[in-house]
């Protein structure tokens, strides 16, 4: 074996430089949780296409009065000249649809359709973005106590969460939404029953979330970035709030996202129920409630709410199963 041969004036260290660099010349860097999963939800063209079809639902719902006033009529305006009178369906094939009226017009009023879809949508998106704020807010808070200081605490919150979700929630709400009058803790009219709406389906949901939270807590909570918090003096609100909570929010926005399509869904059931918001404020499940009487005549009037409802629930949950998938591949 012969001995190493030794270059005199050459260093046999590589230069940090040469370490810091990539094959193509650029200087390696780091990766955060969130710019991974980004890349990787970037190839997933499925939760792409939901995320595009919903950012489109909320545009829609924002420009509604502008696009209303270039391509249809004002949501409540009647066009009886539009109805048969003998048989109150749309004159005109495909429930009286034209350029003028894309999406035809509603039996015995003459509505735009058109019109009512999009003004619908800001209704149902509204009242599901906020139950789901609420949801997300409650059982975040509670479920990160619960499963941060545990014993008794622990005990109170686990046995509420199990009460809430034995709560037969549809009746509840079919009593409640049945009996609140038009005014009510200062509200009235429209802002009332959106309101009502939110807190029911936000208060009542909130255990889901809760138990997810209050899992990830209790894992989270033994790791050595609490412990290294807590040895140099961290109060526990402090530990809370910026140790825990920042890991907690990937499955948070996942179920999140998977969360906001059951509410749409529910909202849609109440104003199919009459309990939602009422006439003449269009809504996706209150529209669906008037076509069960007349979508024998006109078959659009059922299809084309129901259709709205079935793309925005189905974009919400294929951007959810993205995100899941994105932040932890290893539930594929």
């Amino acid at each position: 074996m012969t001995a190493p041969l030794d270059v005199p004036g050459q260093e046999l260290e590589a230069a940090p430089e040469a370490v810091l660099e990539g094959s193509q010349g650029k200087a390696i860097q780091g990766r955060s949780l969130g710019q991974i999963a980004w890349m990787r939800l970037k190839r997933d063209r499925v939760a792409i296409t939901g995320g595009i079809v919903i950012i489109l639902l909320i545009l829609i719902a924002i420009f509604a009065p502008l696009l209303v006033s270039w391509l249809g009529h004002p949501p409540a305006e009647w066009h009886r000249e539009k109805i048969d009178p003998a048989i109150q369906a749309p004159i005109g094939a495909f429930g009286g649809i034209s350029w003028d009226f894309l999406f035809g017009v509603e039996p015995t009023t003459g509505r735009d359709l058109f019109s009512r879809i999009l003004y619908g949508a800001r209704i149902s998106l509204l009242i599901a973005f906020f139950a789901t704020l609420l949801c997300v807010v409650l059982g975040t808070v509670l479920g990160m106590i619960a499963g941060f200081f545990g014993g008794w605490i622990d005990t109170v919150i686990s046995r509420l969460m199990d009460i809430f979700l034995a709560f037969p929630l549809l009746v509840f709400a079919l009593a409640l939404g049945g009996v609140i009058p038009d005014k009510a803790f200062g509200l009235s009219g429209d802002t009332l029953r959106i309101s009502l709406l939110v807190f029911i389906i936000g208060f009542f949901n909130w255990p889901y979330i809760g138990r997810i939270v209050r899992g990830q807590t209790l894992s989270l909570r033994e790791r050595e970035f609490v412990d290294a918090s807590r040895s140099l003096g961290a109060r526990n609100h402090t530990i809370l709030f910026k140790e825990i909570l920042p890991n907690l929010l990937a499955p948070i926005l996942v179920y999140s996202t998977l969360l906001i399509p059951s509410n749409i869904l529910f909202e849609a059931a109440l104003s199919f129920l009459g309990v939602g918001v009422r006439p003449p404020t269009p809504t996706w499940g209150g529209m669906l409630a008037d076509a069960v009487h007349n979508y024998d005549v006109a078959p659009n009037y059922m299809i084309f709410p129901g259709l709205a409802i079935f793309v925005t629930v189905l974009a919400f949950n294929l951007l959810g199963d993205g995100l899941r998938d994105a932040f932890d591949p290893k539930a594929r």
